[in-house]
């Protein structure tokens, strides 16, 4: 049912390659290399179909993340599709029942669940600041970053409410493809040595105006603090820089700076001037 509304609109040409394996040897000798039940998905976050594809793949358990929370909202998977084109949420609504990603494993044990640890869409130009939502999980529990790249690319949504325009540029455009990458497991105790040489320190100065729709922001790290404050010690913000640098080089983007509170402050001036 999932490959053929994917195939309506014309997403048939899907480009898979898992980090660390050749293609053609997975079956062979590397169990264990894509996710399986019990285990965690961190994937990026640009479009609604990114949920349609994970759940075409894996049939996983979908959750909402939010910035200054290690706590999750379980969602189906029409919530998490619909997600990509709401309206970023800095708190999870007040009659939202949240949970732990450790305790929705322990409840779905025979299925992977995805986590969109970014917390809101972006043009697939970058990667956003990760929320502490995967510091829960255990020393045990095997993290696959997943980042999807769509060609063209103008099936991403960083600007919510405009649902019109999304099934415009999906139907109108003869085929989609998709560009899937599957990283290698991390874990909670992953140390950052294995990163290191793939970490670069971003700043406001270094970042170029980047396009959202037809509007150009300049990302900065203004509120990276109030984020950073959520984590604890050196060692959570290790696991996270582990993620996030794994999403970033299996997409070839950087990393940048752009909270959800900045991305809710440029939504708001991007409406007040149309």
């Amino acid at each position: 049912m999932f490959w053929i509304t994917l195939g309506v609109p014309g997403l048939w040409w899907f480009d898979l390659q898992i980090d660390g394996v050749r293609k053609g040897s997975l079956a062979k000798k590397h169990a264990g290399k894509i996710p399986g039940p019990s285990d965690v998905i961190a994937s990026s976050f640009t479009s609604p179909i990114d949920a349609l594809y994970l759940a075409a793949i894996f049939d996983p358990i979908f959750t909402i993340s939010y910035p200054y929370t290690e706590k999750v909202q379980v969602v189906s998977l029409i919530s998490a599709i619909s997600r990509a084109l709401a309206k970023p949420e800095e708190y999870p609504p007040k009659d939202a029942k949240m949970t732990d990603i450790k305790t929705v494993i322990a409840s779905n044990q025979n299925r992977a669940v995805v986590v969109f640890p970014e917390c809101t869409t972006s043009n697939g130009l970058g990667i956003l600041p990760l929320c502490p939502s995967l510091l829960t999980l255990s020393e045990e529990t095997k993290i696959f970053p997943v980042h999807l790249r769509y060609t063209p690319s103008n099936i991403t949504t960083p600007i919510p409410w405009l649902y019109f325009s999304f099934l415009w540029n999906l139907l109108s455009t003869p085929a989609h493809s998709i560009r899937v990458r599957i990283g290698q497991a991390i874990y909670n105790k992953t140390p950052t040595e294995k990163y290191s040489a793939l970490n670069v320190t971003t700043t406001s100065s270094d970042l170029l105006p980047r396009k959202i729709g037809e509007v150009k922001i300049t990302e900065n790290m203004s509120d990276c603090t109030e984020n950073s404050s959520r984590i604890k010690s050196l060692k959570e913000k290790n696991v996270l820089d582990n993620v996030g640098e794994s999403l970033a080089v299996l997409g070839r983007v950087p990393r940048v700076g752009l909270t959800v509170k900045d991305k809710i402050k440029f939504i708001e001036a991007w409406r007040s001037v149309r």
